[in-house]
């Protein structure tokens, strides 16, 4: 589908068909990259997305420890109460 690009201020942008937005499952937020010269507009990931599901795998394989000694404070040792 060939269509223009529109100014908006001093920038361009594209409009694009409803029915390519609900195609893409496109929301208010996009990710935009540049790819071998093309623009690449796709749906925005979560920050965290797959962090829950790495978390469970590691906690399966007993690989969720700390990676350093914990050091203690003096909140630890003088105000900490249970």
């Amino acid at each position: 589908m060939k269509t223009r690009l529109v100014r908006i201020g001093n920038s361009r942008g594209v409009r694009l068909p409803k029915t390519i937005i609900a195609q893409a499952g496109l929301t208010e937020e996009v990710e935009l990259e540049v790819r071998d010269g093309a623009v690449v507009i796709a749906r925005a990931t979560s920050t965290r997305s797959g962090w829950a599901a790495a978390a469970s795998q590691m906690r399966q394989r007993d690989e969720d420890r700390l990676l350093d000694t914990p050091t203690p404070t003096r909140f630890d040792e003088k105000e900490w109460e249970w």
